[in-house]
Protein backbone atom coordinates (compact mmCIF):
# COMPACT_ATOMS: atom_id res chain seq x y z
CA UNK A 1 0.00 0.00 0.00
CA UNK A 2 1.44 3.51 -1.19
CA UNK A 3 1.99 5.77 1.94
CA UNK A 4 0.74 8.64 -0.18
CA UNK A 5 -2.67 8.07 1.36
CA UNK A 6 -1.95 9.68 4.51
CA UNK A 7 -1.82 12.93 2.91
CA UNK A 8 0.49 15.42 1.27
CA UNK A 9 0.68 17.31 4.68
CA UNK A 10 2.17 13.66 6.53
CA UNK A 11 4.74 13.42 3.64
CA UNK A 12 6.28 17.02 3.53
CA UNK A 13 5.78 19.23 6.48
CA UNK A 14 4.94 22.75 5.27
CA UNK A 15 4.64 24.08 8.78
CA UNK A 16 8.64 22.61 9.33
CA UNK A 17 10.02 23.56 5.92
CA UNK A 18 9.04 27.57 7.11
CA UNK A 19 10.66 27.70 10.07
CA UNK A 20 13.42 26.26 8.61
CA UNK A 21 13.40 28.72 6.30
CA UNK A 22 13.28 31.93 9.17
CA UNK A 23 16.44 29.83 11.07
CA UNK A 24 17.97 30.29 7.55
CA UNK A 25 16.98 34.11 7.29
CA UNK A 26 18.23 34.77 10.10
CA UNK A 27 21.11 33.10 10.29
CA UNK A 28 22.25 35.58 7.58
CA UNK A 29 21.10 38.95 8.56
CA UNK A 30 22.94 38.28 11.92
CA UNK A 31 26.08 36.87 10.45
CA UNK A 32 26.19 39.45 8.05
CA UNK A 33 23.69 42.84 8.19
CA UNK A 34 23.95 42.81 12.10
CA UNK A 35 27.46 41.63 12.08
CA UNK A 36 28.99 44.63 13.81
CA UNK A 37 26.71 43.36 16.98
CA UNK A 38 29.06 40.32 18.05
CA UNK A 39 32.38 40.41 19.55
CA UNK A 40 35.01 39.43 16.68
CA UNK A 41 32.89 40.75 13.71
CA UNK A 42 35.14 38.40 11.20
CA UNK A 43 33.05 37.81 7.94
CA UNK A 44 30.68 34.45 7.29
CA UNK A 45 33.14 32.28 5.07
CA UNK A 46 31.57 30.63 2.76
CA UNK A 47 31.80 27.27 3.75
CA UNK A 48 30.27 28.19 7.26
CA UNK A 49 27.17 28.87 4.80
CA UNK A 50 27.22 25.97 2.85
CA UNK A 51 27.79 24.32 6.24
CA UNK A 52 25.09 25.66 7.38
CA UNK A 53 22.67 25.38 4.54
CA UNK A 54 23.51 21.72 4.30
CA UNK A 55 22.43 21.00 7.83
CA UNK A 56 19.57 22.93 6.88
CA UNK A 57 18.61 20.95 3.94
CA UNK A 58 19.28 17.54 5.64
CA UNK A 59 17.51 18.39 8.56
CA UNK A 60 14.00 19.00 6.80
CA UNK A 61 14.87 15.76 4.69
CA UNK A 62 15.25 13.50 8.00
CA UNK A 63 12.37 15.68 10.01
CA UNK A 64 9.56 17.30 7.40
CA UNK A 65 10.11 14.46 4.29
CA UNK A 66 8.54 11.21 3.71
CA UNK A 67 11.29 9.63 6.02
CA UNK A 68 9.97 11.23 8.54
CA UNK A 69 6.43 9.09 8.43
CA UNK A 70 8.15 5.96 6.93
CA UNK A 71 10.16 6.44 10.63
CA UNK A 72 6.56 5.56 11.88
CA UNK A 73 6.17 2.80 10.28
CA UNK A 74 9.38 1.12 9.79
CA UNK A 75 11.94 0.82 12.29
CA UNK A 76 14.92 0.99 9.82
CA UNK A 77 13.63 4.69 8.93
CA UNK A 78 13.15 5.54 12.57
CA UNK A 79 17.33 4.82 12.86
CA UNK A 80 18.13 6.33 10.06
CA UNK A 81 16.75 9.10 10.90
CA UNK A 82 18.31 9.46 14.37
CA UNK A 83 22.00 8.33 13.76
CA UNK A 84 21.34 11.01 10.79
CA UNK A 85 20.01 13.94 12.79
CA UNK A 86 22.25 13.55 15.75
CA UNK A 87 25.72 12.59 14.31
CA UNK A 88 25.47 14.19 11.10
CA UNK A 89 22.96 17.56 11.49
CA UNK A 90 24.74 18.43 14.39
CA UNK A 91 28.07 18.86 13.52
CA UNK A 92 27.08 20.72 10.31
CA UNK A 93 25.25 23.15 12.61
CA UNK A 94 28.05 23.67 14.95
CA UNK A 95 30.89 23.86 12.12
CA UNK A 96 28.24 26.44 10.10
CA UNK A 97 27.30 28.87 12.40
CA UNK A 98 30.56 31.48 13.39
CA UNK A 99 32.68 31.51 17.00
CA UNK A 100 31.79 35.10 17.75
CA UNK A 101 27.80 33.89 17.33
CA UNK A 102 28.58 30.31 19.79
CA UNK A 103 30.48 33.18 22.16
CA UNK A 104 27.96 35.92 22.32
CA UNK A 105 25.38 32.78 23.04
CA UNK A 106 27.35 31.29 25.77
CA UNK A 107 28.89 33.95 27.38
CA UNK A 108 25.33 34.94 28.61
CA UNK A 109 25.03 34.81 32.40
CA UNK A 110 22.65 32.03 32.33
CA UNK A 111 23.94 30.11 29.97
CA UNK A 112 27.66 29.84 30.75
CA UNK A 113 27.84 27.72 33.76
CA UNK A 114 25.06 25.39 32.53
CA UNK A 115 26.84 24.97 29.15
CA UNK A 116 30.67 24.94 30.60
CA UNK A 117 29.19 21.98 32.77
CA UNK A 118 27.46 20.02 30.19
CA UNK A 119 30.33 20.21 27.80
CA UNK A 120 32.83 18.38 29.50
CA UNK A 121 34.19 15.85 27.97
CA UNK A 122 33.10 13.15 30.50
CA UNK A 123 29.70 14.41 31.07
CA UNK A 124 29.00 15.37 27.22
CA UNK A 125 29.67 11.76 26.50
CA UNK A 126 28.03 10.05 29.48
CA UNK A 127 24.34 11.99 29.17
CA UNK A 128 24.30 11.42 25.61
CA UNK A 129 24.70 7.98 25.05
CA UNK A 130 22.96 7.51 27.96
CA UNK A 131 19.69 9.09 27.23
CA UNK A 132 20.15 7.43 23.87
CA UNK A 133 20.06 4.41 25.38
CA UNK A 134 17.11 4.99 28.21
CA UNK A 135 15.17 6.31 24.87
CA UNK A 136 15.40 2.77 23.21
CA UNK A 137 14.51 0.97 25.79
CA UNK A 138 11.17 -0.88 24.63
CA UNK A 139 9.30 0.46 28.08
CA UNK A 140 10.78 4.31 27.61
CA UNK A 141 10.50 3.95 23.91
CA UNK A 142 6.89 3.05 23.39
CA UNK A 143 5.73 5.32 25.97
CA UNK A 144 7.30 8.09 24.45
CA UNK A 145 6.14 7.47 20.67
CA UNK A 146 2.61 7.17 21.84
CA UNK A 147 2.80 10.85 22.95
CA UNK A 148 3.11 13.89 20.95
CA UNK A 149 4.48 16.42 23.72
CA UNK A 150 6.73 13.74 25.24
CA UNK A 151 8.40 12.94 21.98
CA UNK A 152 9.00 16.54 20.88
CA UNK A 153 10.80 17.15 24.18
CA UNK A 154 13.10 14.24 23.80
CA UNK A 155 13.98 14.67 20.66
CA UNK A 156 14.75 18.49 21.25
CA UNK A 157 16.50 17.14 24.29
CA UNK A 158 18.56 14.55 22.37
CA UNK A 159 19.19 17.29 20.00
CA UNK A 160 20.75 19.66 22.81
CA UNK A 161 22.88 16.91 24.34
CA UNK A 162 24.27 15.91 20.91
CA UNK A 163 25.09 19.64 20.60
CA UNK A 164 27.50 19.46 24.14
CA UNK A 165 28.28 16.31 22.61
CA UNK A 166 30.15 17.07 19.38
CA UNK A 167 31.55 20.55 21.01
CA UNK A 168 34.69 19.12 22.50
CA UNK A 169 34.96 17.79 18.82
CA UNK A 170 34.13 20.61 16.46
CA UNK A 171 33.73 23.79 17.99
CA UNK A 172 36.13 26.56 16.87
CA UNK A 173 36.29 28.81 19.46
CA UNK A 174 39.69 30.92 19.92
CA UNK A 175 39.16 30.09 23.86
CA UNK A 176 36.47 27.00 23.88
CA UNK A 177 36.77 24.21 25.61
CA UNK A 178 38.81 21.89 22.98
CA UNK A 179 40.40 18.41 23.24
CA UNK A 180 44.09 17.74 21.84
CA UNK A 181 44.79 15.49 19.00
CA UNK A 182 45.36 11.60 20.76
CA UNK A 183 42.81 12.94 23.52
CA UNK A 184 39.98 13.08 20.70
CA UNK A 185 40.85 10.23 19.14
CA UNK A 186 40.27 8.67 22.71
CA UNK A 187 37.07 10.90 23.28
CA UNK A 188 35.62 9.23 19.40
CA UNK A 189 36.54 5.85 20.27
CA UNK A 190 34.66 6.34 23.54
CA UNK A 191 31.33 7.88 22.04
CA UNK A 192 31.54 4.18 19.74
CA UNK A 193 32.25 2.21 22.88
CA UNK A 194 29.55 4.10 25.01
CA UNK A 195 26.54 3.81 21.78
CA UNK A 196 27.06 -0.35 21.00
CA UNK A 197 25.14 -1.52 23.66
CA UNK A 198 22.05 0.65 22.78
CA UNK A 199 22.77 -1.49 18.79
CA UNK A 200 22.95 -4.70 20.07
CA UNK A 201 20.29 -4.78 22.17
CA UNK A 202 18.18 -4.29 19.07
CA UNK A 203 20.12 -6.18 16.93
CA UNK A 204 20.45 -9.43 19.17
CA UNK A 205 17.13 -9.30 20.49
CA UNK A 206 15.73 -12.70 20.01
CA UNK A 207 12.15 -10.91 19.30
CA UNK A 208 10.41 -7.64 18.49
CA UNK A 209 10.58 -5.61 21.21
CA UNK A 210 9.13 -2.47 20.46
CA UNK A 211 5.40 -2.53 20.26
CA UNK A 212 5.00 1.31 18.49
CA UNK A 213 6.10 -1.56 15.34
CA UNK A 214 4.64 -4.45 16.19
CA UNK A 215 1.10 -4.02 17.42
CA UNK A 216 -1.59 -2.42 15.31
CA UNK A 217 -3.32 -0.59 18.02
CA UNK A 218 0.08 1.16 19.58
CA UNK A 219 1.34 1.22 16.25
CA UNK A 220 -1.90 3.37 14.88
CA UNK A 221 -1.54 5.73 18.27
CA UNK A 222 1.82 6.48 16.96
CA UNK A 223 0.98 7.34 14.19
CA UNK A 224 -0.93 10.20 15.28
CA UNK A 225 2.65 11.79 15.89
CA UNK A 226 2.65 12.65 11.98
CA UNK A 227 -0.69 12.01 10.54
CA UNK A 228 -3.97 14.07 11.27
CA UNK A 229 -6.23 12.12 13.50
CA UNK A 230 -9.33 12.83 11.34
CA UNK A 231 -7.05 11.24 8.28
CA UNK A 232 -6.63 7.80 10.27
CA UNK A 233 -9.82 8.02 11.18
CA UNK A 234 -11.24 7.59 7.64
CA UNK A 235 -8.74 4.79 6.43
CA UNK A 236 -8.76 0.65 7.46
CA UNK A 237 -5.11 -0.20 8.58
CA UNK A 238 -4.53 -3.13 10.59
CA UNK A 239 -0.47 -2.37 10.64
CA UNK A 240 2.67 -1.58 9.44
CA UNK A 241 3.18 -4.85 7.48
CA UNK A 242 0.71 -2.81 4.85
CA UNK A 243 3.50 -1.14 3.64
CA UNK A 244 6.51 -3.43 4.17
CA UNK A 245 7.56 -6.71 3.18
CA UNK A 246 9.65 -7.04 6.07
CA UNK A 247 8.86 -9.04 8.44
CA UNK A 248 9.35 -7.03 11.49
CA UNK A 249 12.18 -8.78 13.26
CA UNK A 250 14.04 -8.23 10.24
CA UNK A 251 13.17 -4.84 9.95
CA UNK A 252 14.14 -3.83 14.25
CA UNK A 253 17.56 -5.88 12.95
CA UNK A 254 18.17 -4.02 10.08
CA UNK A 255 17.59 -0.77 12.03
CA UNK A 256 19.96 -1.15 14.69
CA UNK A 257 22.77 -2.57 12.17
CA UNK A 258 22.14 0.72 9.76
CA UNK A 259 22.48 2.57 13.02
CA UNK A 260 25.93 1.03 13.89
CA UNK A 261 27.09 1.45 10.37
CA UNK A 262 26.14 5.19 9.58
CA UNK A 263 28.13 5.58 13.04
CA UNK A 264 31.25 3.94 12.08
CA UNK A 265 31.07 5.90 9.19
CA UNK A 266 30.93 9.28 10.57
CA UNK A 267 33.46 8.83 13.40
CA UNK A 268 36.05 6.98 10.92
CA UNK A 269 35.59 10.34 9.02
CA UNK A 270 36.31 12.43 12.36
CA UNK A 271 39.55 10.29 13.35
CA UNK A 272 40.80 10.50 9.82
CA UNK A 273 40.17 14.89 9.89
CA UNK A 274 41.56 14.76 13.50
CA UNK A 275 44.35 12.76 12.56
CA UNK A 276 45.43 14.51 9.48
CA UNK A 277 44.76 18.02 11.27
CA UNK A 278 47.13 16.58 13.96
CA UNK A 279 50.06 15.63 11.11
CA UNK A 280 49.38 19.23 9.56
CA UNK A 281 50.27 20.84 13.42
CA UNK A 282 52.65 18.88 14.56
CA UNK A 283 54.69 19.52 10.83
CA UNK A 284 53.67 23.53 11.31
CA UNK A 285 55.60 23.19 14.85
CA UNK A 286 58.59 21.48 13.77
CA UNK A 287 59.12 24.10 10.64
CA UNK A 288 58.62 27.35 13.07
CA UNK A 289 61.23 25.57 15.47
CA UNK A 290 63.13 24.80 12.12
CA UNK A 291 63.47 28.22 11.47
CA UNK A 292 63.42 29.61 15.11
CA UNK A 293 66.77 27.76 15.24
CA UNK A 294 67.96 29.05 12.17
CA UNK A 295 67.60 32.62 12.72
CA UNK A 296 69.29 31.74 16.24
CA UNK A 297 72.22 30.47 14.61
CA UNK A 298 72.68 32.95 11.78
CA UNK A 299 72.51 36.05 14.64
CA UNK A 300 75.23 34.16 16.75
CA UNK A 301 77.01 33.92 13.24
CA UNK A 302 76.89 37.45 12.61
CA UNK A 303 78.37 38.54 15.80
Amino acid sequence: MPISIFGSQALWSPYFLVLLILLTVLYFLGTMKWRSKFEGKEPLMKHQAALFVTAMVVLYAVKGSPIDLLGHIMFTYHMIQMAVLYLVVVPLFLRGVPWWVWKKIIDHRMVKPVFNFFTKPLIALILFNGLFSIYHLPIVFDYIKMSMLLHSLYTIGLFVFALFMWWPLVNDMPEGRKLSGLKKVGYIFADGILLTPACGLIIFASAPVYATYSDAGAWLQAMELCVPTSTLQGLSLSGPELFSSMPVMEDQQLGGVIMKIIQEIVYGCMLAFVFFEWVRKEKEETEEMSASALMNHQADYTK
